[in-house]
């Protein structure tokens, strides 16, 4: 595709500081270095008399063989810590607590990835790598914390079981489990980094990635009451409530803040970057693991003072990051119909939610729901794919991502036109 444009990266280039658009910076979620900012490619040909909803399918998003290996040595490790894990459960739990313990768990277990869905409606990330991160919550991560548990239990006190328990509840969970957890979210960041690049991100992958661990473990606790009590069910419903009702979420607010640390990193992509927002990242998710193991006696107090008020802080920051991640394609796509490919109406219908709900009921009377579905996606991921060329990551190969998103826009709406 051929441009001459002056926003055309091929062409000579102004000093970006003066070209940089009134609001390119709309939030503090999606700011940028000025130095870093680039006018959209122009659009060659002139926009259609009737501007309105193109079927662009989602662009082919390459992920590279270092995608490939990342899920390839994901299955190899899930499976091999599967054979850890299960016969670990089978023998604290027995089968029929094993069998209970695993349909319970599917509750909380749902009300988690429901969560994980609503987040991620916006710009969905691709599902192989949700899988990836349920199989590391699920088993990796438990199998490692299988293996490094015991150093931690020849560090703790023996002077009485009441204290061993403690140390292990207080000190060595929160350190090894948010260890275990976090370390896919650094595989995803480091190998996945395309896919990965906003705190949103994080808090999705955290919170998968949680959610998996909390189901295991769930599995566990619950069926371990089965095969142990004396009176199962009553101390089954116990414990349901507790980890299935009151606190479904613990893990995954305890990792998501590491998620949500590691994204804010993200947005200016650099290895040491990442590594160094892990460690930073563990230290609030082993913070608020710690805090939650040691109530004791006043519970129901703590509970209500202390986790109730972070429940309800984690439930806000994923609002406010879910609007500014609206405002975000907003202003990426204003910067694009400056250019000539959208109109303002589209925009209006692209970044916004009830915008997207119209163009779908739209669609759906012609018969052309799943075609603008994709459309929705794919004008997200364009935006997406500016925002990380301003960001000054993987500059290159994401302009040519761009130019290519960008070749299909005028074809695909004169499709869904016809």
């Amino acid at each position: 595709m051929t441009m001459n444009h002056p926003g055309h990266y091929g062409g000579p280039q102004p000093d970006p500081r003066t070209l940089m658009d009134a609001g390119a910076n709309p939030t503090w979620f999606g700011r940028i270095d000025p130095g870093n900012y680039r006018p959209a490619p122009g659009n060659p040909s002139a926009m259609p008399a009737q501007p309105w909803l193109p079927a662009l399918p989602a662009p082919q998003r390459r992920g590279g063989s270092g995608l490939l290996a990342l899920l390839i040595t994901g299955g190899v490790l899930a499976f091999a810590s599967l054979l850890m894990v299960v016969p670990f459960l089978l023998g604290n739990t027995g089968v029929a607590g094993f069998a209970i313990g695993f349909i319970a768990s599917l509750l909380p277990l749902s009300a988690v990835l429901l969560t994980v869905y609503f987040i991620d409606r916006w710009e969905p990330e691709p599902k192989r790598l949700l899988v990836f991160a349920f199989t590391w919550g699920a088993a990796v991560s438990i199998a490692g914390t299988l293996l490094i548990q015991p150093l931690f239990a020849l560090a703790a006190p023996r002077s009485s079981e009441a204290d061993f328990r403690f140390f292990m509840a207080t000190v060595e969970a929160p350190i090894v489990e948010e260890f275990t957890k976090s370390l896919g979210l650094l595989l995803l960041l480091l190998v996945a980094r395309k896919y990965f690049d906003g705190p949103v991100d994080g808090v999705v992958f955290a919170f998968t990635i949680a959610g998996g661990f909390a189901f295991t473990e769930n599995i566990l606790y619950f069926g371990r009451e089965i095969a142990e009590s004396t009176d199962p069910g009553t101390d089954l419903v116990r414990i349901f409530i507790l980890r299935g009702i009151m606190s479904p979420f613990a893990h995954a607010i305890f990792t998501g803040t590491t998620g949500l640390i590691m994204g804010f990193a993200a947005r200016k992509w650099h290895s040491g970057y990442s590594v160094l927002a892990f460690f930073v990242g563990l230290l609030p998710a082993m913070f608020l693991h710690n805090r939650w193991n040691s109530m004791g006696a006043d519970f129901l107090v703590q509970y209500v003072l202390v986790q109730v008020p972070i429940f309800l802080v984690a439930v806000v920051g994923i609002i406010l990051l879910r609007v500014a991640e609206s405002k975000l394609t907003r202003q990426r796509l204003l910067e694009y119909a400056r250019a000539g490919w959208f109109s303002p109406v589209e925009v209006d219908m692209l970044a916004t939610a009830r915008g997207r709900r119209q163009a779908v009921r739209w669609a759906r009377g012609l018969g052309r729901e799943d075609a603008m579905r994709r459309f929705v996606k794919a004008a997200t991921a364009l935006a997406c794919t500016r925002q990380r060329i301003l960001s000054g990551r993987d500059v290159y190969q994401h302009q040519a991502d761009e130019l290519r998103q960008l070749a299909d826009v005028p074809a695909l709406r004169a499709a869904v036109t016809a």
